[in-house]
This record gives C-alpha cells, structure tokens and sequence, in this order.
C-alpha cells in the first residue's frame, strides 16, 4: 500500500502518495478547509494511489506544517495556491474540495476550466449571495480576537467532536498545533485573517462559472451540517450539469471523518469511473 509523505515546495508543505506501478489517471488536488490539514487527506490519497492515481494534499491558510504562508486571507491562499499547482508542474488535475478548500479550490477551477479532470465536492459553500453561520459572524466581528484567544485544546476538541467522537487524540493534536502557545499564534491569526478576508460578495465574479468547467462531478454532502446545510448542496447540484449528489445521512460537516470508510470507496470508484 503507498504511504503518504510529507514534502515542501516553497512556503507550502503537502502530502503526496505516489502508485507503485504506472498511474491510470490525471493526478486528484485535495484542498482542505478549517480547521484541518492535509491530514484528513491522508486516507483518500494513499487508497488514490493504490488505485494507480497520484494524490496530493497541500496545507493551506498557514496551517499544518505550512509555517511561514504569510497572511492567510482568501486572497493570498489562492494566489498561493495557483503558485503551488504550476511549481509542481500539474498540467490537469482532479479537484477534492471541503469546507475553506471550496472557496480556493474551486475559483481556481472556474479560472482554469481546462485543467480540471473532475470534481469532488463536500460540504462548502460558493455562493456571492451565501450567509456566514453564526460563530463565523462572531469570528468575524470586533470580538474575534477574544474569542479565539478564549479557544483552548479541550474547546477545541469539543468542537470538532460536537457530533461524535469522531478525531482521536492524535487527529487533535495535529490540528490543534497551529493554536498552541509554541505556535506563536499562528492559527489564530490564520483563523482571523480568512474569515474577515472572506466576504461573499467576493465571490461574484464567479458566478456561474462552475457550469463552464465541464467536468464530471460528485457532491458528498453530510445530510446533517449545521456549518454547510444540505441546501448548499443541492444548489451546486443545479449549478454544475450531471453533478450527482451523495447526501449522507447523519453525518454532519467532517465527513470525510466522521464516514471515511463510505467516503474513501465512493471517491475512489467516482474518480476511477470518470477518467
């Protein structure tokens, strides 16, 4: 079974799982959102790999072991982004997108129609008229730096496990790295930075581009989100031709974590089946 390796190239570090033997597809891009890592990628692209297909992971917003990003605004991450996929010469891609990885994974795709293989979407948003949720909106406001400066590890993990016990201990560890002391507070200012950078209304020239991208489409969706309601998805469904949705039910917004052992073989075999 390949394994997943941790590498750099520039300000950003990646995972990459490589197939043993020759590769049966174009290289699969997952872009993770708040508050993880590539780490949450790390099964899917070792199971691409066995699969025969080259799988990467990049750690975005300054999180994960991408230590010196700079400002983590929506803008500077996909300008960093763009950076990342033309260093490693990636002439056409799949595209794996969750949470914060939406917003950057896909206006780059919009931008380069022509170098996208097919998409993966889960739990997102990507719409100029979309609503923040409520602690986004707190984050967001005056008081976000009390609020993250109030967020300690057992918060933190309360948090992330508030439908399940969904991340072990070593899963939190990871992600809760960028906010410990010896981080210098790193993830906060990288929390801070992308939700106040991201206005929605930045997204409009956008707009209805995700249909010219022409690629097949999977949507896995946690049916149970409070962050990105079912409803997001069911209007991607409308906005992309062919996109078929895969609405989990009971499962809210990791679900890539809290349902791996269902997400892993549907991305799999929807990837393997759109080459």
């Amino acid at each position: 079974m390949p394994v997943a390796e941790l590498k750099r190239e520039g300000a950003i570090a990646f995972r990459e799982a490589v197939p043993e033997g020759p590769e049966t597809g174009a290289p699969v891009v997952c872009v993770h959102g708040f508050p993880e890592s590539s780490r949450m990628w790390v099964p899917l692209i070792e199971a691409l790999a066995a699969a025969g297909r080259r799988g990467l992971a990049p750690d975005l917003y300054g999180f994960g072991d991408s230590t010196e990003f700079g400002p983590a605004t929506f803008e500077n991450s996909l300008e960093r982004f763009g950076e990342w996929i033309e260093a490693l010469g990636l002439e056409r891609i799949a595209l794996v997108v969750h949470d914060w990885g939406g917003f950057i994974g896909l206006a780059w795709a919009c931008d380069h129609p022509e170098l996208v293989d097919a998409l993966i979407v889960s739990n997102t948003g990507f719409f100029a008229d979309g609503k923040w949720h409520g602690a986004a909106k707190a984050l967001r406001s005056e008081q976000g730096e009390e609020l993250i400066g109030a967020l300690d590890r057992d918060g933190f993990a309360a948090l992330l496990n508030s439908t399940g016990e969904v991340f072990d201990e070593a899963d939190l560890d990871a992600y809760w790295a960028p906010f410990a002391e010896d981080a210098g507070g790193r993830g906060q200012r990288a929390t801070l930075d992308f939700y106040r950078s991201m206005d929605m209304e930045k997204l409009e020239p956008w707009q209805g581009k995700l249909a010219g991208i022409g690629a097949p489409a999977l949507l896995l969706w946690g049916a149970d989100d409070r962050f990105a309601p079912l409803a997001g998805a069911t209007r991607f469904e409308r906005e992309i031709p062919g996109a078929r949705l895969e609405a989990i039910e009971g499962c809210g917004h990791f679900v890539f974590d809290e349902q791996r052992d269902r997400c892993v073989p549907e991305a799999v075999g929807f990837l393997t089946a759109a080459r």
